[in-house]
């Protein structure tokens, strides 16, 4: 008689506390499934002991809300690129109408034509150019291990910058051979688009300085120019994609937004870092921060 009700006894007990083990889980189990891919706002938020499913439950929110974040990115990121590429197709397309509608018969109204429609694809070729190259940073591709000789690629591109804008006086502040590894091919994008930057969104013939040196186990490029600067809240989003900053540092043929996005995306690839500050009186400065690569050097007996 005693067997059957120990045995019974022993069952429902078991079952009361496996219940009460599995209610937590089987919460984190119904609160998840109520999260859908449309509204990763929401979060589970259960107040849980400091336990495993505790633990547990605390970790799957903070999964949920880099996953909100990285969907947020990718949604603006592909608006902002629908509203870059609007543009130039809807004046390709109008160009094209233009043809259509009797420019082939006008030789001046067929060189606007021709010429609009050139200009407009070669526009869309580098936003689409620029858009693959960020894509493909975002995957954490590899990029080129070897030694680059920074301070040889610095000159190149100065030299580049100089004959595209003769008009601007650039300085030059360099006193030693820095080294790093890397890509050069992307590096040299970086300090490119640097000085483009400064052509793009200071006046014609503004000055600007250019000094590569070693910070420890750094190697420091600062590019200085003596513009209007920046305002402080635009600092902060400097390097965000499609950002523009004001109409006061922008001239009338403004980018894509993407240069400084670009040069951030390829420093971070390289392991480096990039910042920007106002100067005094007046002037941004953008300082890239690479892991140098000293050369080898072999002791003469």
């Amino acid at each position: 008689i005693a067997l059957p009700g120990a045995l019974l006894t022993a069952t429902l007990g078991g079952y009361w506390l496996a219940s009460r083990a599995l209610s937590p889980i089987d919460r984190v189990t119904r609160a998840a499934q109520d999260i859908s891919a449309r509204d990763l706002s929401r979060r589970l938020g259960l107040d849980l002991p400091d336990d495993e499913v505790g633990r547990l439950a605390r970790t799957l929110d903070g999964m949920i809300a880099r996953l909100d974040a990285a969907f947020t990115r990718q949604r603006q990121f592909t608006a902002d690129a629908s509203h870059e590429l609007r543009t130039p197709i809807a004046a390709t397309a109008a160009y094209a109408e233009l043809f259509e509608h009797g420019a082939r018969d006008r030789p001046e109204d067929l060189d606007r034509a021709m010429s609009g429609i050139r200009r407009e694809t070669s526009r869309m070729a580098g936003l689409v150019d620029d858009l693959l190259l960020l894509a493909r940073l975002d995957e954490h591709r590899p990029l080129a291990e070897e030694p680059v000789d920074l301070t040889e690629l610095v000159f190149a591109a100065i030299d580049a910058a100089r004959t595209v804008d003769p008009a601007r006086a650039i300085r030059v502040r360099i006193g030693e051979v820095v080294t790093v590894r890397g890509d050069a091919g992307r590096l040299r994008q970086v300090v490119d688009n640097l000085l483009a930057n400064v052509r793009a969104h200071t006046p014609d013939g503004t000055a600007l300085e250019v000094e590569l040196s070693t910070d420890g186990s750094d190697a420091v490029l600062t590019v200085t120019d003596a513009g209007p600067g920046v305002s402080p809240p635009e600092l902060d989003h400097l390097f965000d994609r499609f950002y523009r900053v004001d109409d006061a540092r922008a001239r009338s043929t403004g980018g894509s937004g993407l240069g400084l996005a670009i040069v951030d995306a390829i420093v971070h690839a390289h392991h480096g870092s990039i910042t920007a500050h106002n100067v005094e009186p007046h002037g941004l400065a953008l300082i890239v921060r690479l892991p140098s690569d000293p050369p080898d050097t072999e002791e003469v007996p």
